[in-house]
């Protein structure tokens, strides 16, 4: 039997946040080499990596609620500027430890270009899984417009995105939760609509990746990493074999491999 103490096995919430009222969690190893900071999509919850967490012993990570979700759902304002800006808060935290790896799941993949952009010196290195980036390339088909009520469009984009069957198996309690969501899920897709990029992806200069699965939309991201490579050929494209758009849900070892062959290369190269 070791005498080292073992890290606890899932993330727990943490009291003292970078961002008064956005909720933050983490998980600790005894001699991490970076800080992983999990920024997720939308209707999401940073709750949603501790599977991620547990198979990261090299990292320590961190993931919160962006504002408007969960238990940071009281914080406002909404909108995309100020989820950088809360991101950029966490990872200054994280970088007075040692290095910050961003890994942004969907929407959360956009913050994180956001982030990374505007401060560069805050990250070593950039993941993005499937993140939606119409700007550099659009989608074929018409998105459906906007509802007036919040709470029915997080019902449909739930429906939409997950499944029927999905939602249907949801208890009242969560459904409700997810529809009390819904107002910054608006603010996410309203950004995600704007006819131009929030940022300048040529002046990116973070080592970044993009990472897609095989699944129903395959297709286009791959179409969409070509075009990420021609706007800045400094960003590195990996395809993932039975990985659904959830993969830090459905496949984590997966994506927790990715990410230590990814920081293996960055390591490398200084």
């Amino acid at each position: 039997m070791s005498s080292t103490a073992t890290p606890p096995l899932g993330l727990h919430h943490v009291v003292a946040t970078p961002v008064a009222g956005l909720a933050l969690l983490e998980r600790r190893v005894e001699h991490p080499e970076a800080t992983i900071v999990c920024v997720h999509g939308g209707l999401d919850r940073g709750g949603s990596f501790a599977r991620l967490a547990r198979r990261t012993e090299r990292f320590d990570l961190v993931a919160y609620d962006r504002r408007g979700y969960q238990a940071s759902r009281e914080l406002r304002p909404l909108g995309f500027e100020r989820d950088i800006a809360d991101l950029v808060d966490v990872a200054r935290r994280e970088a007075a430890r040692g290095p910050v790896i961003a890994l942004g799941h969907s929407f959360g993949g956009v913050v994180t270009l956001g982030a990374a952009v505007s401060e560069p010196s805050l990250f070593e290195l950039a993941v993005l899984y499937e993140a939606p980036l119409p700007w550099i390339l659009p989608r074929d088909r018409a998105r459906p417009p906007l509802g007036a009520n919040p709470a029915t469009e997080a019902e449909h984009f739930f429906r939409r995105i997950v499944s029927n069957g999905a939602w249907e198996r949801l208890s009242e309690r969560e459904r409700d939760s997810r529809r009390l969501d819904g107002p910054a899920l608006v603010s996410d897709l309203t950004s995600l609509r704007q006819p131009n990029a929030p940022f300048d992806l040529a002046q990116l200069t973070v080592p970044c990746v993009y990472v897609y699965g095989d699944g129903l939309l395959h297709e286009y991201y791959a179409k969409l990493c070509n075009e990420l490579v021609k706007a800045n050929p400094g960003i590195e494209c990996r395809a993932f074999a039975n990985a659904s758009h959830g993969a830090h849900l459905s496949t984590p070892d997966q994506l927790a491999e990715q990410i230590d062959a990814e920081w293996d290369r960055v390591c490398e190269s200084v």
